[in-house]
């Protein structure tokens, strides 16, 4: 039995490897990865950007550098282009002794303004040590917005693994195996079990390898492994669902990304919802998979609160494998 499965696997990974899609798909939580890391900032970064001519006053801009990202340029011309770009940047230049501020105007007032600040901190020699303003951390190092977007990210994974098995599963049909599995000794336990493994292979180890790129490899990984897991059930459900009612590919691929919708909408619920709102949301799977995981990625959740979502999620799930396993044993007749 095993070395049937195994053989099932091998087969679907070939196959997944030499098919673009199905090889973009396994790329996915490297590429979100990467993604993640590029576009959210560091908890300490600022947004304010200034532009200063190189070499005009290395004192002034060593001390900008302090409080906001600094750019320098050339010349004044050089200075003026980069200004007038659709970004926010502000040009602080020299004139007579003095400096004044250079900006486009689709800059935000606060941009301005704290630049005005810097500035006159400058001119009258006040350092950060000169401040009597006490700093108190509480430990966090990683922008809330990256850790949403992380944990988003891992159960859209999750539904990534459904679509893999679906389209593995349509790529059976085509090449008209499916039907002569009633032919082989291989069970049909045997055939879901062996096409299931490449999805869960995918989610654990995509999740896993965004989790620590984007820097959140000190979690526990034993209770993400456990919240990845059970939430890549019902992907791997309607996987086979839509792998066995679809002709073609675009068409499964399609129907599996409707499972995006519930997973917007639990995310959409813990972040913006209060309490009273969100238990119209307790049917959703994601809905506890995603408060499970933030409790995993916020370092604050303990075993017994991790498997009480846990268990919740594979209740959900099994309600579901209920109303589907006919449905799959049926179109595998």
């Amino acid at each position: 039995m095993f070395k049937k499965i195994w053989t099932i696997f091998l087969r679907d990974l070939k196959v997944n490897i030499k098919d673009f899609l199905s090889l973009y798909i396994l790329l996915i939580p490297f590429l979100f990865a990467i993604g993640i890391n590029l576009f959210t900032p560091s908890i300490n970064d600022t947004t304010v950007n200034l532009a200063f001519i190189k070499e005009e006053n290395n004192q002034l801009v060593t001390y900008m550098e302090q409080f906001a990202k600094v750019e320098e340029f050339d010349n004044l011309e050089t200075l003026k282009e980069r200004v007038e770009r659709r970004d926010s940047m502000i040009g602080i230049v020299p004139e007579e002794g003095q400096y004044y501020i250079m900006i486009e105007g689709n800059e935000s007032d606060m941009d301005i303004e704290y630049s005005k600040m810097l500035l006159g901190l400058y001119e009258t020699g006040l350092n950060i040590e000169d401040s009597k303003t006490e700093i108190i951390e509480f430990g966090r190092t990683i922008p809330p917005i990256k850790k949403t977007l992380v944990n988003t990210s891992v159960l859209f994974i999750s539904i990534l693994a459904g679509m893999l098995i679906s389209l593995n599963i349509v790529e059976e049909k085509v090449d008209n195996t499916i039907s002569a599995i009633n032919l082989t000794p291989t069970s049909h336990n045997s055939f879901l079990l062996g096409k299931s493994i490449i999805g869960i292979i995918f989610a654990i180890f995509g999740g896993l390898a965004l989790v620590y790129i984007t820097g959140f490899g000190a979690v526990d990984i034993g209770k993400i492994l456990i919240i990845i897991s059970v939430s890549t059930i019902i992907s791997i459900l309607v996987g086979f669902i839509q792998g066995l009612i679809n002709d073609d590919i675009m068409t499964a691929a399609a129907s599996i990304k409707l499972l995006f919708l519930p997973l917007i909408a639990a995310v959409l619920a813990v972040e913006i919802l209060s309490e009273k709102w969100q238990r119209f949301l307790y049917w959703n799977p994601f809905y506890w998979a995603y408060k499970g995981n933030d409790l995993v990625l916020n370092k604050s959740g303990s075993w017994g609160q991790v498997l009480i979502y846990a268990g919740i999620v594979l209740f959900l799930s099994g309600i579901v494998y209920v109303f589907l396993a006919p449905k799959i044993r049926k179109g595998l007749e």
